[in-house]
């Protein structure tokens, strides 16, 4: 194999960073052509294909995003050691970049990254939004890890690595001073209901339960978001479903109360890579870190 050439990885490393041989052309202020001539010669000398070319699209292979992962480390020190040198600021911080489902409860990502909050040598991003975009952003090596409890399976054109993190149980949670003593029934129509909308697992469900018991329950309002429904339950005298993480606090201060937990109904939580061979250690770490805290005895 020839020497490396780090001009040309540089090249490679703008493709990536700008998204578009056109735009680090642009910004390179060099022709198209002979930009993607000099990323030829920096494959043919490392004997691999970098990209995928899906029309005019260019796709990272594994291997493409290994050599990236350098790349980026490689340059990325060298800003660092160019703003040491001539300001005296030095870096300390490697970066996980988490992406999390937008909907999701922020109670159950928190105890997810609890782990890097004081971790003197990381860095940690958290970005939400929808599960398009999460799975877009991992494809595109934005994202280190995506949170969501929608489950995902690959396809011909990306693998994905999907982990069940947890599965936590559904219950009936509403104001602690409501007197419900028994169990899931046609009882409960005599109450307000605020649930998750038509979309969601949990609410689909739900529905088959009520169903199941000929119950039709009051629905006051709806909401696909973990966040909001955990207000709404708070403030208001109606009841919902949800895992118990998700309103843990105001369960121990009294404020709600969960009521029965709904047989056979589950919240799943997932963690997401994309599929590969060279994985990224401390998010390996990370999620290794907290499937051993759930099995893991209590004290």
């Amino acid at each position: 194999m020839e020497r490396l050439n780090y001009h040309h990885l540089k090249y490679f490393w703008h493709i990536v960073k700008v998204g578009s041989l056109t735009k680090a052309a642009e910004k390179l202020h060099i022709s198209q052509s002979a930009l993607s001539s000099q990323i030829r010669q920096l494959e043919d000398s490392l004997e691999c294909s970098l990209f995928l070319r899906q029309g005019r699209k260019l796709v990272l292979t594994e291997f493409g995003n290994l050599a990236f992962s350098y790349a980026d480390s490689i340059f990325t020190k060298g800003i660092e050691l160019e703003n040491l040198l001539r300001k005296g600021i030095a870096a300390e911080h490697q970066t996980l970049r988490i992406g999390v489902l937008s909907t999701m409860s922020r109670n159950f990502i928190e105890s997810f990254v609890e782990p890097l909050l004081n971790h003197a040598n990381i860095k940690l991003e958290i970005a939400a939004s929808g599960q398009t975009n999460l799975l877009k952003a991992l494809s595109n090596h934005q994202l280190d890890l995506a949170l969501t409890n929608i489950e995902v399976r690959g396809n011909h054109d990306q693998l994905w690595e999907c982990i069940l993190l947890d599965r936590q149980p559904i219950s009936v949670i509403g104001p602690s001073s409501l007197d419900i003593k028994s169990g899931f029934s046609a009882k409960y129509a005599d109450y307000h209901w605020i649930l998750p909308n038509q979309d969601s697992p949990i609410r689909a469900a739900f529905d088959g339960l009520c169903a199941l018991h000929h119950l039709e329950p009051n629905i006051v309002a709806e909401a696909n978001d973990m966040a909001m429904l955990r207000l709404l339950a708070r403030d208001s005298m109606a009841l919902t479903v949800m895992p118990d993480v998700v309103v843990k606090d105001e369960l121990k201060n009294g404020v709600l109360k969960s009521f029965t937990q709904l047989e056979g109904i589950f919240e799943n939580f997932y963690a997401v890579t994309v599929k590969k061979h060279f994985r990224n250690f401390e998010i390996n770490q990370l999620v290794n870190q907290f499937l051993m805290k759930k099995i893991s005895p209590p004290s």
